[in-house]
């Protein structure tokens, strides 16, 4: 049975008043040290990437790797999105967060302004040594970079690979990190000197940096270098290229970072230096049973200092986020403004925005938010102070004063820059023994207007209220939000601490260890890569909540169906209004008349403009099957189908279109299209087959006891005849297409014939099916199907669910955490990874982690 949750009060979800007394009890039992989170994932979790400020797509700060003070925070692309904590202790300073960085010398130029010649071919090298510095080159074609397909493009490549061997010189090897600067579509992998140390997925046409995370001392050398790269495209115009750059950062030594712990809501670091404990907590309160909460674009950095060592230390903390956070593209002019909100619990605001201000003016894939404004905020206090103004003045006052003040008087905007302008904080603790003391900061961002829905800019669900005129006018919302974030902060801070306990031990129950540690890492990711919306159909209370997700790194689509149906269990478990949310723009979408095929669309356009669908190919029977089980699985967690009733008649003809053209599927995608076309696909045949049922089930609901029967006899017929053509010859598994023996796949598409419960496949089947995978199974996960060595870890969730005995889910789970922990891609978790060596092939911080959720829904 689905667990369900309508409530909007934090009562429905979370423990009685009297529990959360007794655990604020229990938590300030102090023996002198800073607590640690509860509900955390265990000391096996070592997330490639760690969530830090989690708002939805554009408002997504994260720490690359293991050691918050490593590099500098990134935005989930890997843009630097800077936050830079400092601590001092009796006038010494350490950074625990963020590693101060500037854009240092060309190591090896771009084609971007000047061509640069290196070797290339665009059929297999049929080696894996291409890359190597040794390797034999002297039969590939010279050419001019930028290769690709467009007129401005120096060398020609019309397709689907091209590998490429550039030869760089070096007198002296620098001594910063690399950057990649590259073009692409879609995607790269980059060797230096025969070691694989970048790559990226989607589609970039303008040159973005990203860091290796790599110094170039380790890669480089006087002398001859191989730069070698392999780029990929599977649509639209070809184009790749790349340079390198050093990324150099300030003199500031790092305190020790001493533990990392991540639950749910929470992400946790602690630091010791000079004789102190320092405890950073970032929360994200993304708690679904209340969408005021959930939508509002404000989360909390909590620090606790206390001293270790017997003595009594003069402890300050600053704080900076830099306005990069509200740029598309570094150069781009900013205006900012402080101010201050009055009232019982007064703040101290600081805020940041570009001056063009183009509302909702970008779209697509590679790109971070250009309008609105970043807000930095914290309560009014002695030893409080703030400033804005340049990275480098402000840490060296901080580092002077032990503290930074604004020499800019009141609240008016100041001059426009194309510099970068940092908003910092600092806090004065005084003098610190070993009782932690605390104080914490508030990071949000205005948006003003969220998605472009059929010609209509919407309002965040937050904002739905808005009726306010003007800059000032918004600006007066945002304070309100951040006076009730301040409001909330020990109550939220009380809630998410129980919620992440409960989340915990619920996955745990259903999966063990492993599997609630990959529940702890998705539930940030899978959130904020949504942005929750007001309907255009009224406003206030009669405001229907609008779900729209956003395609990250695979290119850049919104609302989309087959994004949605591996997301969605995450929110069956937890609020099944969100996942109307996503499927009802959908709906609206062919009930409007805009959209007239006789099967679902794909999306519904390019985040953040919901106008319809952009994606270049129709996937009919994957979308029609996604919709009519994700409507179903809605009707079983809520125990009604009065959400199927209102979209009844597109329903009937999507289930029309399956009937006749879904078993037996014709040459086309599916969401697995980064494989490629493929015709007779047993798995999509199951998905087609699972929407008829799932039909019949909701006639069922609906009191329909004819059609319901016609469609569950109609489904189990199928399933008969797809077993006599799937079935191979072995007796072992079914293969990937039809007649086609020798081969397998993934049948993940069966997992909803037991969470329903429908029983249209023999059990025997998964049974069968399981029993084959485990011997298919690689160092990090079981390959997708017998074409390639990749996966998808969703997938691989839900294939897991199909297994009737425990360990043999768990042996399944086992290794996408293997992949979690050990990849050398140290990014926001990708679904689609190489399970022979842990690479991550493409995609990253996608919401279909949100699928890792799917075993708690049997349960």
């Amino acid at each position: 049975m689905f667990y369900r949750c309508n409530s909007l009060s934090l009562k429905c979800m979370f423990a009685t008043p009297l529990v959360l007394a007794l655990l604020l009890v229990f938590m300030n039992l102090s023996d002198g040290r800073s607590q640690s989170l509860i509900g955390v994932a265990s000391a096996a979790l070592n997330p490639p990437a760690t969530p830090l400020i989690t708002i939805d797509p554009y408002t997504s700060i994260w720490s690359f790797g293991d050691q918050l003070n490593d590099q500098p925070t990134r935005h989930w692309t890997g843009r630097s999105h800077a936050l830079n904590g400092l601590l001092r202790v009796d006038g010494t300073v350490f950074r625990f967060m963020g590693n101060p960085t500037f854009v240092g010398d060309t190591v090896a130029r771009s084609g971007q302004r000047m061509p640069y010649e290196a070797k290339f071919r665009t059929d297999s090298p049929g080696s894996d040594a291409w890359m190597q510095p040794t390797f034999d080159d002297s039969q590939w074609q010279h050419g001019q970079a930028p290769f690709g397909s467009r007129p401005t493009d120096k060398t020609a490549w019309t397709t689907n690979d091209i590998w490429v061997r550039r030869e760089v010189i070096l007198d002296q090897v620098p001594k910063g990190r690399l950057l990649v600067n590259a073009s692409y579509n879609d995607n790269y992998e980059l060797f230096i000197n025969g070691q694989r140390v970048a790559g990226a997925g989607g589609v970039s046409p303008n040159y973005e940096l990203t860091s290796t995370g790599r110094l170039a001392a380790d890669l480089l050398r006087p002398g001859r270098n191989m730069i070698a790269y392999h780029s990929q495209n599977f649509g639209g115009p070809q184009f790749i290229d790349l340079g390198l750059l050093q990324e150099r950062s300030m003199d500031l030594r790092a305190a020790t970072q001493t533990s990392k712990q991540l639950s749910a809501t929470q992400s946790q670091y602690t630091f010791e230096a000079g004789g102190v404990r320092l405890t950073v907590t970032f929360m994200a309160p993304l708690l679904m049973d209340n969408l005021d909460v959930l939508s509002r674009p404000v989360q909390y950095v909590t620090y606790s200092a206390q001293a270790i060592d017997g003595q009594l230390h003069q402890v300050e903390i600053y704080q900076d986020a830099s306005s990069d956070i509200a740029v598309d593209n570094p150069g781009q002019p900013v205006t900012w403004r402080r101010g201050r909100v009055a009232g019982k619990q007064p703040l101290h605001w600081l805020r940041v925005g570009t001056a063009e201000q183009k509302v909702l003016g970008k779209k697509g894939d590679n790109v971070r938010i250009d309008w609105g404004h970043l807000y930095i905020a914290a309560p009014d206090g002695p030893g409080t102070s703030h400033r804005i103004g340049t990275l480098a003045g402000s840490v060296n006052q901080f580092e002077r004063e032990g503290l930074v003040s604004d020499i800019r008087a009141g609240g008016r905007p100041n001059m426009i820059t194309d510099s970068t302008v940092v908003l910092a904080t600092s806090f004065s603790l005084g003098r610190v023994a070993d009782k932690p003391v605390e104080r914490h900061l508030l990071i949000g961002y205005d948006d003003l207007k969220a998605i472009e829905y059929f010609g209509q800019p919407l309002n965040a669900w937050w904002r739905r209220y808005d009726k306010q005129i003007g800059s000032i006018g918004s600006e007066l919302i945002m304070e309100k939000a951040l006076s009730a974030a301040e409001s909330d902060y020990f109550t939220l801070k009380q809630a998410c601490t129980t919620f992440d306990k409960t989340l915990y031990a619920d996955a745990l129950k259903a999966g063990g260890t492993t599997y609630a540690d990959l529940c702890v890492l998705a539930y940030r990711q899978a959130i904020a890569a949504h942005k929750l919306v007001a309907g255009p159909d009224g406003t206030g209370l009669a405001s229907q909540p609008l779900f729209f997700s956003k395609e990250n790194f695979s290119n850049g689509s919104i609302g989309t169906v087959d994004v949605t149906y591996p997301s969605a269990p995450l929110f069956l478990k937890y609020n099944p209004t969100l996942l109307k949310g996503m499927l009802e723009p959908i709906f609206h979408y062919s009930e409007s008349g805009r959209w007239t095929k006789p099967f679902a669309a794909h999306d519904v356009g390019t985040y953040p403009i919901a106008n319809g669908q952009t994606y270049g190919e129709d996937m009919p029977v994957e979308e029609c099957g996604n919709m009519l089980i994700l409507t179903a699985a809605l009707a079983h967690a809520e125990g009604n189908a009065n959400y199927a009733r209102q979209h009844w008649p597109v329903l009937t003809t999507w289930v029309d279109y399956l009937k006749k053209d879904g078993f037996d599927p014709a040459n086309q995608l599916c969401t697995d299209d980064f494989a490629g076309h493929i015709a007779r696909n047993a798995n999509l045949s199951v998905k087609a087959i699972m929407g008829i049922a799932s039909y019949g089930y909701l006639a069922g609901k609906l009191g329909d006891s004819h059609t319901e029967t016609e469609y569950l006899t109609l489904a189990r017929s199928l399933a008969k005849q797809w077993i006599t053509l799937a079935k191979d010859p072995t007796g072992t598994h079914y293969t990937l297409t039809f007649d086609n023996p020798g081969t397998w796949s993934q049948k993940y598409n069966l997992v909803w014939d037991k969470l329903l419960n429908l029983n249209i496949f023999p059990q025997e089947v998964a049974q069968q099916e399981v029993a084959f995978y485990l011997t298919k199974q690689q160092p990090f996960g079981l390959p997708l199907d017998s074409r390639r060595t990749y996966t998808k870890s969703d997938w691989i969730a839900w294939t897991a669910t199909l297994a009737d005995k425990q360990a043999d889910f768990e042996t399944l789970i086992q290794p996408i955490l293997r992949f979690a922990t050990e990849t050398p891609d140290r990014v926001p978790l990708n679904d689609w990874h190489e399970t022979t060596n842990g690479h991550k092939v493409g995609f990253q911080a996608r919401s279909v982690v949100g699928g890792y959720f799917i075993k708690m829904l049997e349960k």
